[in-house]
């Protein structure tokens, strides 16, 4: 399921959680509650766009422990840790593994409506930059080894009598496989072209 942004609270403190739902369907968010990480995670669809509000201290599997599950799996959600206990230790930790927050309990109506908005804000942004990524990628996919060989040297600012010398092959090659890229990559210049490799995140994959 995907559509509109889902804030999701995890606590094991009903009357929390109630509360939270309430002050959160005021503004009129989406809100899923859930009593444990257990049953957080046997209904979790990371398709669905939204954020994790989530208790740290909780029975059998704790925050932090389901933020490692989360992360383990691939899955990156904007997390707003709430605890009724300070814990320096606690908070770095759970800032560490990828917390955007840590608030205390008990904490303003208003803060927390703050972060919530900039988790959800945040987690627009990096699927908007996915999505974009997935097309990158696509497009990438439809190079042949030799253009890919081609790309990779003109992102790196190469000119073509250097990418032929060291292709071995001609500078006719290189400009037709140079063309080919544009084209199949959808830009019109090497500025664009290195734009979009270093936006999908290819140098990393490329090192």
């Amino acid at each position: 399921m995907s559509g509109d942004p889902t804030i999701f609270v995890v606590d094991d403190d009903e009357t929390l959680r109630g509360s939270l739902r309430w002050l959160l369907e005021s503004l009129r968010h989406n809100v899923q509650t859930y009593a444990s990480a257990r049953e957080f995670l046997s209904s979790y669809d990371p398709v669905q766009p939204g954020c994790l509000v989530l208790d740290i201290r909780m029975p059998e599997i704790s925050g932090l422990q389901l933020q490692e599950i989360l992360t383990k799996r691939g899955i990156c959600i904007p997390v707003i840790m709430i605890t009724g206990h300070a814990d320096i230790a606690m908070a770095v930790r759970a800032m560490k593994a990828g917390a955007i927050d840590f608030i205390e309990k008990p904490f303003n109506d208003q803060e927390l409506l703050e972060r919530v908005q900039q988790a959800l804000a945040l987690d627009a942004r990096l699927r908007r930059e996915e999505a974009q990524r997935r097309i990158i990628i696509g497009r990438l996919d439809m190079l042949t080894p030799r253009e890919r060989e081609v790309l990779e040297r003109v992102v790196s600012g190469k000119h073509n009598k250097m990418i032929a010398a060291e292709l071995g092959i001609s500078m006719k090659t290189v400009e037709a496989c140079r063309a080919k890229v544009m084209n199949k990559m959808g830009v019109n210049s090497a500025v664009e072209l290195a734009g979009m490799y270093f936006r999908g995140g290819l140098h990393r994959e490329n090192p």
